[in-house]
């Protein structure tokens, strides 16, 4: 009874690793497709981001043009009201009664004119800001117009490779959904998933390759490939923690596996030259 259970729990353990081996594989399908995509997906969003960031640079110019244009009207106000003030104390200096009033009506329009000579020079710098944010609104809307043609034929250029991969993807990843339930073993499911995510080339599980792990090629010692070969249990690599399961497992032969040594030829020495 006790081999029995023994032996039930020796194959859930051999139906994990299978699982997760044919899980791995379909995945690793799933990331060749991703491959041939290229940097397609990264182009689009980097040409996304750019396009997001001229039309920022754009609104920002747009906005300072307007509280320029602000400036420039109520300067425009400022002068009229001051050139009024002048008119009315020209009009009063007409009617000054003695020296005193006089000065004191000069004073007021020299003021009046030193204001509207700012004011006017508040116009001119508002102006030229104007005039040059405007060129650079041009300037930054030629880049936008570059950045979203570009951004049109590199989006139908991937539309055009998902469409071709898309129903194969789609199949894998319904697949490797049901080969999830075949692991029967959220832990170990979690952990393979993790392995992977870290991993460089996306191996979560590998097989033994000249008695060293397929994954980093680091040397496993002969108990270590005894217990993976035994099947008991899950066993990870020390160095580079990926699942590691016995080829043979999954039909798999080891092709790579050691050569025998080739025997030495034995080697020739010449005869040494006979004594005359």
């Amino acid at each position: 009874m006790a081999t029995e259970k023994k032996s039930d729990k020796e194959r859930s353990v051999e139906d994990r690793l299978k699982a997760l081996y044919k899980l791995q594989t379909l995945l690793s399908e799933v990331d060749r497709i991703k491959i041939l995509r290229g940097e397609l997906p990264n182009e689009v969003k980097d040409l996304e981001d750019d396009i997001i960031r001229f039309q920022t640079r754009i609104q920002k110019y747009n906005d300072e043009i307007k509280e320029c244009r602000d400036v420039i009207n109520k300067c425009n106000g400022e002068i009229a009201d001051r050139r009024a003030k002048i008119a009315k104390y020209e009009e009063q200096i007409n009617n000054v009664r003695n020296n005193r009033e006089f000065a004191f009506l000069e004073k007021e329009k020299e003021f009046e004119t030193l204001e509207i000579e700012l004011a006017e020079k508040h116009i001119r710098d508002a102006e030229a800001k104007i005039e040059a944010k405007t060129a650079e609104i041009n300037a930054t809307g030629e880049e936008l117009s570059d950045k979203e043609h570009n951004l049109v034929d590199k989006k139908k250029e991937l539309e055009e490779i998902v469409s071709e991969t898309r129903e194969q993807e789609e199949k894998l990843l319904a697949e490797a959904k049901e080969v999830e339930k075949q692991v029967g073993d959220d832990y170990t499911l979690n952990a393979f998933k993790r392995i992977r995510k870290n991993a460089r080339n996306g191996l979560g599980i590998v097989t033994v390759q000249r008695n060293a792990c397929g994954g980093c090629f680091n040397r496993i010692p002969p108990q270590r490939q005894l217990e993976i070969k035994m099947h008991r249990k899950v066993i990870v690599c020390e160095y580079c923690g990926r699942i590691m399961i016995d080829g043979a497992l999954v039909g798999i032969n080891d092709a790579v596996a050691e050569a025998p040594a080739k025997p030495k030829r034995a080697s020739r020495k010449k005869a040494a030259p006979a004594a005359e």
